[in-house]
């Protein structure tokens, strides 16, 4: 009897104590990321058989149990992958936003300051300080093109150091899922499968802290190891194996930090839209989906207004009567060969309609009988067996290039950092027009003639050949070199306000004019006052230019603020629901697995008391025991 009293007095005294560490084992890690409260799981021992039946035998701890629950784990886990990408994908595009609409630094202010020095010059067309006020304002909108473009490549090129520091976290991860894998299978397997509660704990939070970079998936095998696995199914880790991720430029855009593993000798190229959540997933999402057309969108500006620009100041004569020059550096198109072509490979890259140009880049491929022109925002293509080959304003006029090789070719991506001003001296704004038209006092009839406008470009140099419209009849008139009265346009019907049209220019005749009455088309010789083509200029701020016809250059800009803007709200929005739900996910988690030290506490006191009952069974078994060996003396 005595020997059954010990051995329950001592069962006792152990699970008390058991009980007594994996409390203040709870207490001690009441701070630690990723700790799971632990329990004691306790049962009766195997009763003794005596004739009076069955003797009990004590207790014994079978096990320490985690308070852990794998849905809720799983639930945590996605909506921390989720509310990473929101939060990284949100702070970035706050700063486009912010930098766009920013009242003095964004584009607006410097366009308008622009426009309005050209018309302060068609106002004033021979004052020098207007000019030199137009020349001024034309470097400052250039230089806020640039500067905007440096804003946009620091974000990329921040982007892309992000993207390679998150690879390497999840590199380093992956390295430690695997070690705890193989110290949990071989502890476990040493212990007869008891759980190794603290190792699963750091290793469930080493999963947490992976999908904070990347949303992982993971599959837990029959030995307790994790499989994680990223993307559309890759293997991260698998045991104790792991596959390492490496950070590199793109085969076809050497700017483009891309993601890429090592498989059989060979580089494998990763997606980007199969990598999704965590803060990996929001740097790839920020940079795909908002920066690169963002970028696009302002250099189409550039592009739209240094082409239209030129295209009107060339029609137009500056103070030395020669026609205009180009006012603004054209931006090119940027080409990018893939990495795999011959060297020797090239193509021939145009732009044949600024107003056709949209915000995306193209691919051009050949698979050895037909070229691909492909537009990469929403895959729609332009094929043909030869040159030219045309999409959306871009135009490729030659090609030599091999089988299955391709261009990445970006047609407005540094546009903003290319615009520049080619003029610098006052005198050569074409601000008049280099015609003027007449009609002499000898008319007779009630005609009368615009001032005209040059709409092509004119013929030779200035000045212009003078062109004589003499009338027939009522009705028809005929055009002759003013000079030596030699026909150059024979009979032509005569209609009221119709436009008349030759070698560029055209004018209009209203009224009705009378047989031989004649009207002149010639040089705008000494027409430093003529504001003419300075008001066409002007004119270009407010008309609809670009996006098919449909915006001007403040509106297009209006239209890339409105955008970047309403992302961004629907995204602070988004990140602050997911945040709400990753908050009431992880209490769920705490309610369950956290340690709430009043409940230690109080464990506490029972364990003790429970320790001093115990040592109280043990002392009265030794008395009784001490009385057993005096009876026997």
């Amino acid at each position: 009897m005595g020997t059954g009293i010990f051995g329950i007095g001592t069962s006792a005294l152990s699970a008390a104590q058991t009980g007594l560490l994996t409390t203040g084992h709870n207490i001690s890690n009441a701070g630690t990321a990723g700790f799971h409260r632990q329990e004691i799981i306790q049962r009766a021992a195997l009763p003794q058989m005596t004739g009076a039946g069955f003797i009990g035998n004590g207790v014994e701890v079978s096990t320490v149990r985690r308070m852990y629950n794998e849905f809720l784990e799983n639930q945590a886990v996605q909506a921390q992958a989720q509310s990473s990408r929101l939060d990284v994908y949100y702070a970035h595009i706050k700063q486009l936003d912010s930098m766009l609409g920013d009242a003095n630094a964004g584009l607006a202010p410097a366009l308008q300051a622009f426009f309005t020095a050209t018309q302060d010059v068609a106002a004033n067309p021979s004052a020098v300080p207007s000019r030199q006020a137009m020349l001024s304002a034309s470097t400052a909108l250039a230089s806020r093109f640039h500067g905007l473009n440096q804003r946009y490549d620091e974000l990329r090129s921040g982007v892309n150091d992000e993207i390679a520091a998150s690879v390497s976290h999840i590199n380093s991860f992956a390295e430690q899922i695997a070690g705890l894998n193989r110290q949990i299978v071989t502890a476990q397997s040493a212990s007869n499968n008891r759980p190794i509660n603290d190792l699963l704990d750091q290793r469930d939070e080493l999963v947490r802290q992976l999908n904070k970079e990347v949303s992982a998936t993971v599959v837990k095998q029959s030995d307790d190891s994790y499989n994680v696995f990223i993307g559309n199914g890759q293997a991260l880790v698998v045991g104790a194996s792991t596959l390492t991720l490496t950070t590199g430029p793109v085969p076809d855009d050497p700017g483009r930090i891309g993601i890429a593993y090592r498989s059989g000798g060979n580089t494998i190229w990763m997606p980007e839209n199969n990598l999704q959540g965590g803060a990996l997933g929001g740097y790839l999402a920020f940079r795909s989906e908002v920066l690169d057309g963002a970028q696009n969108a302002l250099g189409r500006i550039a592009v739209g207004l240094a082409q239209t620009f030129n295209d009107q100041h060339r029609l137009g004569q500056d103070l030395n009567s020669a026609l205009g020059g180009d006012y603004f550096k054209v931006p090119v198109p940027t080409v990018l060969a893939n990495s795999a072509n011959n060297p020797a490979s090239a193509i021939t890259v145009g732009l044949s309609g600024v107003d056709a140009l949209t915000a995306s880049d193209y691919r051009f491929s050949y698979d050895g009988a037909t070229y691909t022109l492909t537009r990469l925002s929403d895959g729609v293509k332009s094929t043909g067996a030869g040159m030219p080959l045309a999409l959306d304003g871009v135009r490729v006029t030659a090609a030599s290039m091999g089988a299955g090789e391709s261009f990445l070719i970006q047609p407005t991506r540094d546009a903003a950092r290319q615009i520049d001003v080619l003029i610098r001296d006052t005198a050569k704004i074409a601000a008049a027009a280099p015609i003027r038209t007449d009609a002499p006092l000898s008319n007779t009839g009630t005609g009368r003639i615009s001032a005209g406008a040059v709409t092509g470009a004119l013929p030779g140099a200035n000045p212009q050949p003078g062109v004589s419209i003499q009338f027939i009849d009522a009705t028809h008139y005929e055009l002759r070199n003013a000079a030596t009265n030699a026909l150059l346009v024979p009979s032509a019907v005569y209609t009221a306000g119709a436009d008349i049209s030759y070698n560029g220019w055209t004018v209009q005749i209203s009224g009705v004019p009378a047989t031989n009455d004649r009207f002149t088309v010639g040089a705008n010789t000494s027409g430093t006052a003529d504001n003419r083509n300075a008001l066409a200029l002007a004119q270009l701020g407010t008309r609809n230019t670009l996006i098919g016809g449909t915006a001007s250059y403040q509106s297009a800009y209006g239209q890339l603020v409105s955008s970047i803007g309403n992302k961004t709200r629907e995204l602070e929005v988004t990140s602050k629901a997911q945040s709400t739900l990753l908050e009431q996910t992880t209490q769920a988690q705490d309610a369950l697995s956290g340690v709430n030290l009043d409940e230690e506490a109080a464990n506490l006191l029972r364990y003790q008391q429970a320790y001093q009952a115990a040592g109280k069974v043990l002392q009265i078994a030794s008395r009784l025991f001490d009385t057993v060996i005096d009876i026997a003396r």
